[in-house]
């Protein structure tokens, strides 16, 4: 393995599941086709997130990775090349164990995982998604047999159908006996002797079909969905192997989300902000009123309770916040020019005093905050 997932992912050796999922969803997110755009590389490093964060998300491949050894092997061994099973198979023959006895044809299929682009409002209420995935199916023909209609399978004549053949030889402490898998059945201990012309022996053929996916309220790029059984069926008809269904979530064109919250922003004139009014704001759970009090400022938030995203593992929603953005009017004639002096001259403010704001107010404290997180 070249990758270092902990680089790919950019955390420490020693993070916690916490930071290394935090990290996954932040690099998921930069990765977006509506964020990355046209550049070639994002489609292939959203690949190399996604494959260090299923290792580093998993306690048990994670722990076989730290260790030198291919968490994506099946046996999740050590990579160690020669240990002790080898030594033990050299001067013991390996004749015990897991070892003994042919290898079964049939094997379960390996996992797939398919992206599933949603809508926000698919993400918000959830929705019934009908997907289309390419997988192995057992063939129709030979229903997993492997062999040519009519045809059986044959014991192999090299191992007598044990999968395996011995090779003795002679060592400074007398004759070892090995045991290695057959070289005519490669271990399976029979033989296809008429395979199969419709899946070239192989029990099983490409098909495309539909899953049936009930998308839960409140995930969001990055959230996998799981339907187990609906994969690849195995070589010899063995069992289905698991399907996932990786999130990736539209860019909306007025609402962005934040975790279970979502954002709006609510353009007002000056003297609606000034006098104050009740707007009718178009939310995905359909027209809702929001009361704009005399006196609204600049980047101040009315939050609408319960109107954001559901959230994923328990009840409720998250809420909807909308920050007010004051348009200041340019007079279009005399008359408003007139009325705008008139005003200032009412207020005191033909000629304000210019101070500046203390350091813990304005739109500049209000920026410093959000990046620091405060």
């Amino acid at each position: 393995m070249t990758s270092d997932y902990y680089a790919v992912l950019g955390v420490s050796r020693d993070a916690t599941p916490e930071q290394i999922k935090k990290a996954y969803r932040r690099l998921a997110r930069e990765l977006h086709p509506d964020v990355a755009g046209d550049d070639p590389s994002a489609e292939e490093r959203f690949k190399d997130v996604s494959q260090a964060y299923d290792v580093l998300g998993n306690p048990e491949k994670r722990r076989v990775y730290d260790l030198g050894g291919d968490p994506m092997s099946s046996g999740g061994g050590t990579g160690a090349g020669f240990g002790f099973q080898d030594i033990f198979e050299t001067f013991f023959g390996a004749a015990t164990g897991s070892h003994r006895g042919p290898v079964p044809r049939a094997r379960r299929g390996e996992d797939s995982l398919v992206r599933l682009n949603v809508e926000l409002a698919e993400t918000v209420f959830g929705a019934h998604r009908e997907v289309p995935v390419d997988t192995f199916a057992v063939c129709p023909s030979c229903a997993g047999t492997c062999c040519r209609p009519g045809t059986l399978v044959q014991t192999c004549t090299g191992c007598g159908g044990r999968g395996q053949v011995q090779r003795v030889t002679r060592s400074l402490i007398g004759p070892v006996v090995t045991n290695r898998p057959c070289p005519v059945c490669h271990g399976f201990g029979t033989i296809i002797p008429d395979p199969c012309p419709e899946c070239s022996g192989e029990g099983r053929v490409r098909t495309r079909r539909t899953l049936s996916v009930d998308v839960p309220a409140g995930v969001e790029t990055g959230t996998r969905i799981r339907m187990s059984g609906q994969g690849d069926v195995g070589p010899a008809g063995g069992p289905a192997a698991d399907v996932y269904l990786e999130v990736r979530e539209r860019r909306h064109e007025v609402f962005t989300r934040e975790g279970d919250d979502l954002h709006a922003t609510l353009p007002v004139p000056m003297t609606a902000a000034a006098l104050g009014t009740v707007l009718t704001l178009d939310t995905l759970d359909g027209p809702h009123e929001v009361d704009l009090r005399p006196g609204t400022q600049p980047d101040q938030i009315i939050t609408l309770r319960g109107l954001g995203a559901g959230h994923l593992r328990a009840g409720g929603r998250g809420d909807l916040h909308v920050h007010i953005e004051v348009h200041v009017p340019t007079p279009a004639d005399e008359r408003q020019t007139a009325l705008l002096r008139e005003l200032a001259a009412l207020r005191g403010e033909e000629r304000p005093e210019a101070r500046l704001a203390q350091t813990g107010s304005g739109v500049f404290a209000k920026i410093r905050d959000k990046l620091s997180g405060r």
